[in-house]
This record gives C-alpha cells, structure tokens and sequence, in this order.
C-alpha cells in the first residue's frame, strides 16, 4: 500500500509492505503538482501495490491564492449577490473594525467576480411548487454572456431546489447546448441541502476543483500506469476517508480539505493500538499548527467546514483549528518593544535564515538551531546543511536591547506558549479536559516543540509516534473507504412524516449500492440532523434506525435526538417537538490499515547509550544544560530517558526537557511525562 500526502512545501509519500514502513519526501513543484507525487511513488516503488491513497491540499492552495479559473455562476433572478453576502458574520477580531472586508467578496477578491454572476428567471416554492416555470430564452441569452466571457465552467444554485431539481437540471442541459461541454454543477446533485448560501459556495467549489483535479487525475494515472501500478487509486475526502478516484471526481469538493484531516486519523487509529482512545491532536509543520480532538477513539466530525472565514462547505469534515506557529514562523520586535513569534512565517522561499536562501529574519527554526536541539550538520538526514552563523545575525539584527541569550530564550518561549494556547483554547472549545487527554506530537517540528508545553497544558503526557515526520501520509494507510449521502427536508418528526423520511432514506441507499462493487463488505449508518422546533441550528449526528421508518421508527429518533442533544448541550427539553432538517447515510467499506511492528526489548547486557552529549543553551536561567543525544532507531521497547535530551531521525528532532522522562512504548511510540 502507497499514501501521498501532497503539502505546499513537500510532497510526503508513505508505503506498507510485509509490515515494513519506507518514507520519501519529496519538494513539491506547483506547477506540475503531480511530478513529486509521481518521483516519489518510484522512489518506494509503486509496482504490485494494491492501492495509492491521496491527500492533497492543491485545491485549497488554489482557493487561498485565488490562482483559479475563470468559472460562472447561475442563481435565481435577484439573488446573484449571495456569493458576496454570505452569511454576513464577521470574525470576533473585526466586529468593530469599518474597515474589515470579508476575502471572498466584491471589495476583496471574489471567487466569481460579479459580472459573471447572472440571475436567471424562475423559481420553485419551498415545498417544491413551481411559481415561475424557467424562462429558457432569457437562460440562454445569460449563457451567451458567460460564453463570451470565456468562462471554463459553471455553478448553478438556484433557491429551493433541494426540494425540486427540474429547473437546474435543465439548466444544466442548455449550458451544455450553449457552452458546449465545459464542467457545470448543479447544486440538488452537489449538496442538496437547506440554506442556499452554504450550497451555493459549495457548488462553486466543486465547480472549481473540477477543472483543477480533472487534468490532475489523468495525468497522475497515467504516470503511475507508467510505473507499473495496476492497483486501485482512492483520494481522501475533508474527513479523511478514502473514495475511488472516479468517485471522487463525481463531487471533487469533498476532497479539497483533505490532507490536515488524514493527520487526526492516523492519531485515532494509532491511539487505538496502544489504548489511548482521548487524545489532542498537533500537527505541527513549517507555518501552521493544526489542532484536533480525538475522543473515545473518534475525530470530531462536522457537517460544514470553512476554507476562509465564512466560505462554507457543506462536506464531512475533521474539526481542525490551524493557529500561525510552526518552523517557519518569524520572531520579530512588537510596538511595544517584546518579542513576538509568528504567524507570519518564512515559508519555504526564502524559508528560516539558516538555510541560507535569502531569509535574513530569524524563525523558530533558528531558535532551535541556536538552543542545540536542531543538529546543524544531520538536519533531514544531513541533506540540508544550516548555517548557524546567519541565524545569529538574524537574532542580532532584532531592533531590541535585549542581549542575544534573552532574544532567543524569549523567542522560544513565546514559540511554546503561542502553542500551548492554541491547544487549550481547542479543549476548552471542545469541553474537554486536557488531563484526561494524550497530546500527540507529529509534523516536522512538533516533537521538537510539543514536549515544552507539558507544563502548560496539563495533559496526560506526550506521545511522539513513529515517523512524526511523516505521521499524516500514513493516516490515510488508516481509514476506510467511504461513500455518503444526505437530503434535506423540513419536517416535524412524527408519525405523518414516516413515509417521507422512509422515501428519503431508501432513495440515499439505493444511490450508494449503484456506487459500491459488487460483493463489497459494506455496512450502512443512518444519521439524522435535527433541531427543537424554534431553533436556528442543528444537533447533527443523531443516530436513525435501519429499516423501514415507521411510527415506532420516529418515537426512537425522536429519544435518540434528545439523548444526543443532552450529551452535547447539558440540556434535555422533551416536552418540545423535534424538528428533522437533513438525513444522511454513510456507506462503510473496510480496508486493509497500516500496522505499527512491535519493538523488541533491550537484549541484557546492552546498555543504551547516547551518541553524544551537547550543550543546550539559552534555556531557562541561561546557564548551559547538557543533554545526551540519542538514535531512535538504537531504541527498544521499555528504554528510557530523563531529561534534558535528545532524540534524533531522519525527518523530526524530539526534545525532552529537564525535568522530563521518555518511555520507548511497544511499538516505538515515544511516552514523554513530567518526571
């Protein structure tokens, strides 16, 4: 088994065979996003594996650089401002700013610019009537617009039509006849659920990714036919689930948040091997720090998702919250004369001063580099030499009074702490306490940072997994492969609305069977969104019952809402009526899941001993800490280690603090606890 997971920076590329894990990581070329997929799949060897699993966030880059094609939008006559609209929330942070602009709109930079925006004459009631029938001349005249506007594709979301599709899918058949066969999405097959600004810009987004995944995919199956693979190509979806690639390329939204999420499934499954079902997830890279929960062996998974503040998504999604801390992120002078670390970041090019590509401001990077943790001369395998010297002329040429000792043990304070806020800020949204909870360490530099923030965030412990470096790519050697579908439809929950929701939920099942292979081990789950008559917003998730829906059918959904809203709210209220708003089902296929080795135990007699012993500096009171330096892969199952320290591979660096101790756990897993 192959897993890709394709980042901005690098291309990271994992494969299983006879239970031994190869990695290669490998620069990402934007311009031609699949070559470094590609090299790296020869690299390993791609030939006689069964499936290639990709992650990917080249659809989000797109969307966040807005290097995106040229694409119109059709919505009912008097509604083409709701892409600039949206749903008119602004951010905490701007709620009293007047100059506060929202990204993707008119003012800003709008995903589909206003004048290929078009209105169209019609419109269908929300319970599905027609009150006006489409006018199909004034449709075609607005197509012949877009058509001379050179648009490349086009997103239809007219209002109400979840409920009834005729007038979009029609609409989809003239601009096949007006425009030719570009790509069009029509929102009752993309998301065909209620509040039409949510399916609107998801219906854009889809818009978009398929015109950027369509030659994408082609070419990437053809390069790995080159190279010999026969096996099956699956891409992960905003949940990290696992879609054949013609699937995938049906409703290519889903897949345009893919990559932090497969991070949080290879914490939940290798939680699961080693007993930790609650853990706090940290993936920390070169400019971000993603933050997920993992709970009773679960991600958290939501209904939507934001690409940009208030750019919705109506897909499945991992809860993930990114804050601006990473190895790249820069330490600079606030107006108030402090150190301040991030979120701006140095990125790859030119990238932190010591990799002496033009960067002339110090990073966390150099931070470490200049405290010890971070070996100049075996940084990423010894493929990368740091300068050690243009770090300390970064650090130098701070506008600060502060002696170079203190601008770098303050730099790397501020480094840790804006980390450990970002974690309990994540558990505080999610009610949970971190002393129950792992936090889980992966990404490049989260081994070397996460250990520090112990103290802070009053976890449990730490826990480094095997190859942090890589940890991502191979959680999507850790999921299923699923297939879901969902509908709305406003009804109180009673005994006259069985026949409806049992249509509903027979109508989503039938679809997934004509997807799924014959013979396929499936199982189905229903799920329900509901809410209190009178509310806003839903209580997703509620379990359904299978079969046919009858009146005992909806007495149980109604219970299993109240159950679910208790547990999530703190609150019970039987006595009000029960609102349905969207069913869902969700077609589970097993497969086959990476396995971590066991480690075998220090052989008697042979003591571990460190490769060497440096000189941490700058830390603490400013007095130097030795610290002995130690070969993960010299490490057996049961060793350990007090702190400070050391422990080096070939793509991460782990630091234990004083005052620390590290356990080598059964499958390498490295257990750092206050000492």
């Amino acid at each position: 088994m192959i897993a890709v997971d394709v980042g901005g920076t690098f291309t990271d590329v994992v494969s299983l065979q006879d239970g031994v894990v190869r990695t290669a990581k490998v620069s990402t070329n934007v311009a031609d996003v699949h070559e470094p997929v590609l090299a790296g799949a020869a690299e390993l060897g791609v030939a006689g594996s069964l499936v290639f699993n990709h992650a990917s966030t080249h659809g989000l880059n797109a969307v966040i650089t807005r290097r995106l094609p040229k694409i119109g939008f059709l919505t009912t006559e008097g509604h083409r401002d709701i892409l600039d609209m949206g749903r008119v929330w602004r951010p905490a942070h701007a709620i009293m700013d007047p100059r506060w602009r929202r990204s993707f709109g008119d003012a800003a930079r709008p995903l589909v610019p206003r004048y290929l925006r078009r209105g169209i004459r019609e419109r269908i009631t929300a319970d599905g009537g027609v009150l006006f029938e489409l006018d199909e001349a004034q449709a075609r005249s607005e197509l012949e617009v877009l058509r001379r506007c050179g648009v490349t594709g086009v997103a239809v979301c007219l209002l109400n039509a979840y409920v009834n599709r005729r007038h979009e899918e029609r609409l989809r058949e003239l601009v096949q006849e007006v425009l030719d066969d570009v790509p069009c999405s029509i929102s009752s097959e993309v998301s065909p659920l209620a509040k039409e600004y949510a399916r609107a810009s998801t219906t854009v987004v889809d818009t978009f990714m398929k015109i950027i995944y369509s030659d994408y995919t082609g070419r990437l199956q053809k390069g790995l036919a080159d190279l010999g693979f026969t096996g099956r190509l699956n891409f992960a979806d905003c949940a990290a689930t696992l879609v054949p690639a013609e699937r995938a390329m049906e409703q290519p939204f889903r897949i345009v948040f893919s990559g932090p999420a497969a991070g949080t499934v290879a914490c939940a499954h290798f939680g699961a091997m080693i007993d930790e079902p609650n853990l706090l997830c940290a993936d920390v890279g070169g400019t971000s720090c993603d933050i997920s929960v993992v709970t009773d062996g679960a991600p958290f998974v939501e209904t939507t998702f934001e690409l940009e503040h208030d750019l919705v998504v109506n897909a499945l999604a991992n809860d993930i919250s990114s804050i601006g801390a990473g190895g790249g992120s820069i330490v600079s002078i606030g107006p108030s004369g402090e150190i301040e670390v991030g979120p701006a970041s140095a990125g790859a090019d030119p990238g932190p001063a010591c990799y002496g590509r033009g960067g002339s401001q110090p990073t966390t990077t150099d931070t470490c580099l200049m405290i010890g943790i971070i070996d100049p001369e075996s940084f990423a395998g010894g493929k990368v030499a740091l300068d050690l010297d243009a770090s300390r002329r970064a650090f130098e040429s701070l506008d600060t009074d502060f002696d170079l000792g203190r601008r770098v043990r303050y730099a790397y304070e501020m480094g840790v702490n804006n980390i450990a806020q970002g974690v309990l800020n994540v558990a505080i949204k999610n009610g949970v306490d971190p002393r129950d909870y792992t936090l889980v360490a992966y990404g490049a530099a989260g081994p070397m940072l996460l250990p520090a923030v112990l103290d802070t965030v009053q976890c449990k412990q730490v826990l480094v997994p095997p190859h942090p470096g890589l940890f991502s790519a191979l959680g999507l050697l850790s999921t299923d492969q699923v297939f879901t579908a969902d509908r709305s439809l406003y009804t109180v929950l009673g005994p006259d609305a069985a026949p409806a929701i049992d249509e509903i939920y027979q109508a989503l099942e039938t679809r997934l069977w004509e997807r799924l292979d014959p013979g396929a081990q499936v199982s189905l789950h229903r799920s329900f969104d509901a809410r209190l008559v009178g509310q806003s917003w839903e209580t997703p998730f509620v379990p359904a019952p299978g079969g046919t829906i009858d009146a005992d059918a909806i007495g149980t959904m109604i219970g299993a809402f109240h159950e679910t809203y208790e547990t999530r709210s703190g609150n019970r209220f039987d006595t009000v009526p029960v609102e349905g708003v969207t069913f869902r089902v969700r077609a589970v296929v097993d497969t086959p899941k990476v396995s971590y080795p066991e480690l075998p135990e220090r052989a008697a007699g042979s003591p571990l001993i460190p490769t060497k012993v440096i000189a941490l500096r700058h830390l603490g009171d400013g007095a130097d800490q030795e610290a002995a330096v130690y070969d993960r892969e010299a490490l057996r199952a049961g060793d350990e280690i007090s702190g400070p320290a050391v422990v080096v591979e070939s793509l991460s660096t782990t630091h234990v603090v004083a005052g620390q101790r590290m356990t080598v756990g059964r499958h390498g897993e490295l257990l750092i606890r206050k000492g």
